[in-house]
């Protein structure tokens, strides 16, 4: 216990001195995390610049970009570094306002310390942002009744509870945000394909970055230079973990983790898709990841490091377990309906295919039960939402109806898109709603909704290289 302390206390101290003392940061600048460095790499060249667009405060709420995408949690947040504001500010960080930081933004009172720990919640225990999104006009559907313990019951206007979303590694994205809105027709952005990439990323980037602006931030329509400085800031991020406190160095011995390398991946829209969405001739590789496969052999090869390489191995069993565990896909909306076939063979990398990266290449909306009230994972915390459709009658409940919100489309109710994985050790909790508290947490559910089976240590394996990455 007292290690975690202070290596908590170090990374929010080395966090604070370099984003608020200093106008750049270190390129490469190692921030402790709970099992490790991470470390963030600008492809611009030499330091990371603070003052640009993206750390400026351009609304009126005093937030910036920098609010919610911290370079300590690789440009993303942790609920631990959230709650930790919150005890240092006593709920006054830009980060605590109630048109999105607090449960709801009626009927609350934030006059109080009691009454701002009471409002923020979700935010600092979960790392959750509110998001407020119509039933779009047409819908098949019907929201019947919302139960949200927090307030915030309209049945036109949801309540969503989700996770920031890291705001580095872009350039592999095949879609933006969670549900896909600011790339779809529907809200006047655009789908991204591959005839139209990377021109097409932009152009939702500077989007969102508008979004963000006008709604989180509560300003006015940013200037075109703003916008493209800040799109011009992310686009050159590449973060990931590289260090960890067991294994060491995660670029030696032939290692390939860290940030530097993700800057040469090859991407392009579909690489890698197992559903035939990449280029003619061109087979699916389920074996995703090959940063740590140098480590395979090396406890054979040099015993000296002992404890060292226990953790290597674990780490390279646990990527193989991600690239080769077989895993029988049902129930899954996206695909399972979609394909017509009630059981899918599949691995880790049915869903998470981009090749050392772990989203999916080619958009891909799916439910795999995340914010189901069947969930493995405790998601008593959230509203739930009983929706019935139009046509049939049937009626469901959700915690999150996912890209139904902007599609209007029955069959699209809890589908969301799987992130990024690099960078994970740095931004608990987990999934689009925190449920998943811990890496652990996370493998529990694939463990349980997929019946998998794994053993102890084949979960260990799989937690400890996810950590890495």
């Amino acid at each position: 216990m007292k290690t975690t302390i202070s290596r908590f206390a170090l990374a929010t101290l080395v966090g604070a001195i370099s984003m608020s003392a200093q106008s750049t940061l270190p390129d490469l600048f190692p921030f402790p995390n709970g099992t490790g460095l991470l470390e963030n790499h600008t492809s611009a060249g030499g330091s990371m610049p603070l003052t640009g667009a993206f750390f400026q405060s351009l609304g009126t709420n005093g937030r910036s970009c920098g609010t919610c995408h911290r370079a300590a949690e690789g440009f993303g947040i942790s609920a631990a570094e959230v709650n930790l504001r919150f005890l240092l500010t006593a709920g006054a960080d830009p980060i605590f306002r109630t048109n999105d930081g607090s449960n709801c933004d009626h009927n609350i009172d934030v006059s109080t310390l009691d009454g701002r720990r009471k409002a923020y919640s979700l935010l600092t225990s979960r790392g959750l942002i509110r998001i407020a999104l119509p039933v779009p006009p047409g819908a098949d559907f019907t929201v019947m009744a919302v139960r949200n313990p927090y307030g915030c019951s309209e049945t036109q206007t949801l309540s969503m509870y989700r996770r920031p979303l890291p705001s580095t590694n872009l350039r592999f994205l095949s879609t933006v945000m969670w549900d896909g809105r600011e790339s779809s027709t529907q809200t006047g952005t655009q789908k991204i394909t591959l005839a139209t990439n990377p021109a097409d990323l932009l152009a939702d980037l500077a989007h969102q970055a508008i979004d963000a602006t006008t709604g989180h931030a509560q300003g006015a329509v940013p200037t075109a230079a703003q916008v493209q400085d800040i799109v011009n800031f992310e686009m050159a991020l590449t973060s990931a973990q590289a260090y960890d406190y067991q294994a060491g160095s995660l670029t030696s011995n032939g290692a390939a983790g860290g940030p530097l390398a993700i800057a040469s991946v090859p991407f392009y829209i579909g690489i890698n898709d197992p559903l035939g969405n990449d280029k003619p001739g061109t087979k699916f590789n389920p074996a995703i990841f090959n940063l740590f496969s140098a480590w395979v052999s090396l406890r054979q090869q040099d015993e000296s490091f002992g404890f060292e390489n226990d953790q290597r191995a674990s780490i390279a069993r646990g990527e193989a377990l991600f690239n080769s565990k077989p895993i029988n896909i049902t129930g899954v909306a996206g695909l399972n309906d979609v394909l017509g076939v009630a059981s899918i063979p599949g691995t880790c990398g049915t869903c998470h295919s981009t090749p050392n990266v772990g989203n999916h290449s080619f958009p891909l909306p799916i439910n795999i039960g995340v914010g189901d009230l069947t969930s493995p994972l405790d998601v008593s915390y959230l509203p739930v939402f009983t929706i019935r459709h139009n046509t049939t009658g049937e009626i469901l409940s959700t915690t999150d109806p996912g890209r139904a919100l902007v599609t209007g489309l029955w069959s699209d109710i809890g589908k969301l898109k799987g992130p990024i994985l690099r960078g994970l050790a740095g931004r608990a909790p987990y999934f689009h709603n925190g449920s998943a508290l811990s890496l652990s947490d996370a493998v529990t559910f694939y463990n349980k909704r997929f019946n998998l089976g794994l053993t102890a240590q084949e979960q260990q394996d799989l937690v400890a290289f996810l950590s890495v990455l």
